[in-house]
Formats: C-alpha cells, sequence, structure tokens
C-alpha cells in the first residue's frame, strides 16, 4: 500500500504502549500496526504548513516568508518568557495571541535522557510529554497565562537541563529519577510571581512507547538529501520511527515535506 501526503507530527493516543498515528489528507496510517515491517519513504516535494504553497521548507513546517510572518511562529512559541498577551502588547497577531498564550498553562519536569525542565499548554498534556519521548514526568507548576510559565522556566534553568539529548533517549540510556524529589529541590528557585502556582501534591506519570529495538549507535535520515529510504520499522519513540539498521526518522523535525510512503 502506496500513501502521499504531506508529513506532519504524529497523533498519539496515550495508551500503554502509546499509539501513533501518521495523518495525510486522505489517509491515516495506524503507525503502531506497521512496526515489524518494511517501510519505503520517498522525498517529493514540500507544502508549507501555513499557505500550503510548494515552497522550500524553512524552519517549524513553514517556508522563509511564513515563518517571519505568520503568528504561530512567533519568537514566544520557543520563547515563552517572550509572550505579550498579558500586556495587551501584540507581537504579529494580537487576537491570535492572546487564544494562545491566555490560557493555562504548564511548567514540567520530564525524564527523556535526563531530567529538564519545560513548559506547554495544559490542553496538551500529556502529548508534549510523548513528543519529547519521555518516560516519566511531572507538573511542577500551573499558571494562568504563558508568560508565567516562560519565566519560571526561564530560573529553573539555571538549575536543571532545559534540552533533551536525542541520542540518549533513542537509546533508552536513561535511568528513573525521583522527580518528586527533584521538584521540591527547585521549588525554591521559582519566581515570586509563580509561587502562589505550585503544585504540591502530585505524582509522576509514567510513559510506555511502542519499540521492540533500540539503536546502539543512532544515524539521522535526512530525506532532503538522500530522497529515499526503505527499511524495517522496530519501533517509535518521541516523534522518531526507529529502523532495524539504526537508522531514525524525526517526523516532527520534517513537517511540511511531501512524500510517498509505502508499506
Amino acid at each position: 500500500m502506496v500513501y502521499q501526503g504531506v508529513l506532519t507530527k504524529m497523533q498519539t493516543e496515550f495508551l500503554d504502549p502509546i499509539a501513533y498515528y501518521l495523518v495525510f489528507e486522505n489517509d491515516f496510517i495506524n503507525m503502531n500496526q506497521v512496526i515489524g515491517q518494511t517501510i519505503d519513504l520517498k522525498h517529493i516535494g514540500y507544502q508549507c504548513l501555513s499557505c500550503d504553497l510548494n515552497k522550500i521548507i524553512y524552519r517549524q513546517g513553514f517556508c522563509k516568508d511564513c515563518f517571519f510572518d505568520k503568528p504561530v511562529a512567533g519568537d514566544w512559541i520557543m520563547r515563552p518568557e517572550l509572550s505579550t498577551a498579558h500586556l495587551d502588547k501584540e507581537d504579529r497577531d494580537l487576537d491570535y495571541e492572546k487564544k494562545v498564550q491566555l490560557q493555562p498553562h504548564i511548567v514540567y519536569l520530564a525524564n527523556s535522557s535526563n531530567v529538564k525542565v519545560g513548559v506547554t499548554r495544559k490542553s496538551q498534556v500529556p502529548t508534549r510529554w510523548i513528543d519529547q519521548g519521555a518516560h516519566e514526568a511531572l507538573e511542577i507548576v500551573e499558571v494562568p497565562n504563558r508568560y508565567l510559565a516562560g519565566i519560571t522556566e526561564v530560573a529553573l534553568k539555571d538549575h536543571v537541563a532545559d534540552k533533551t539529548n536525542w541520542r540518549k533517549m533513542l537509546q533508552n540510556d536513561i535511568e528513573d529519577l525521583d522527580l518528586v524529589e527533584w521538584r521540591n529541590r527547585l521549588k525554591p528557585f521559582i519566581p515570586d510571581e509563580a509561587k502562589d502556582y505550585f503544585i504540591e501534591n502530585n505524582t509522576e506519570t509514567e510513559l510506555h512507547f511502542p519499540v521492540s529495538q533500540y539503536p546502539e549507535k543512532p544515524k539521522s535520515l535526512n530525506l532532503k538529501k538522500q530522497e529515499s529510504y526503505s527499511g524495517k520499522l522496530v519501533g517509535i519513540k518521541g516523534q522518531y520511527l526507529i529502523f532495524e539498521d539504526q537508522t531514525v526518522f524525526n517526523i516532527r523535525a520534517n513537517e511540511g515535506l511531501v512524500v510517498e510512503l509505502g508499506v
């Protein structure tokens, strides 16, 4: 069976293990069901996730024009501390920014390769943790807007990592850590504006991924250069497809590529 469409991050269900779905305009594939089968991938074009034009993707699935123009690609997306909607101040589109920024946000600890701090909208829990390949996570602060979450993350980054080591995550080179202990250790460093939003008595969330074989030396597939690839799918973790020959393919990092996918 051959499918064709533009890549967007896989949709997920919080099951045991996590369920993954690759969604195209006219088809969707239950990716868990094709683990153990040979997958053929071919890059055949581009489609910007904003303007839908066949233009080379610049970043985050957007062409260069849309990346620097559309509110969905504003700097505050990656740096929540730059959010200004709570001040009624526009970056690119105040209505959009109010809709996204002025809603409950979570500051969390996650363990995928190491303990890291992160920010997500409350509505994106546990999706955000799944996308990062975290095997355990803990909410530590719930605030009413993105700005407060951002300044909390910035304050805590001085004391804990804010990045995932993707190689260690895919190698499953992880150790179980006490995130509750980490939460309590970090509590004194939460900014005064967010201290009242500290979450005191919750427990870790555990996540399990559909992987039958982890790569010892993962090598990243670049479809823009290689154009086509064929390999046996042996697992999915985060937004990565993991193949038997230790090739890994990050769906999220390749959003906007139009592909043919054969199973």
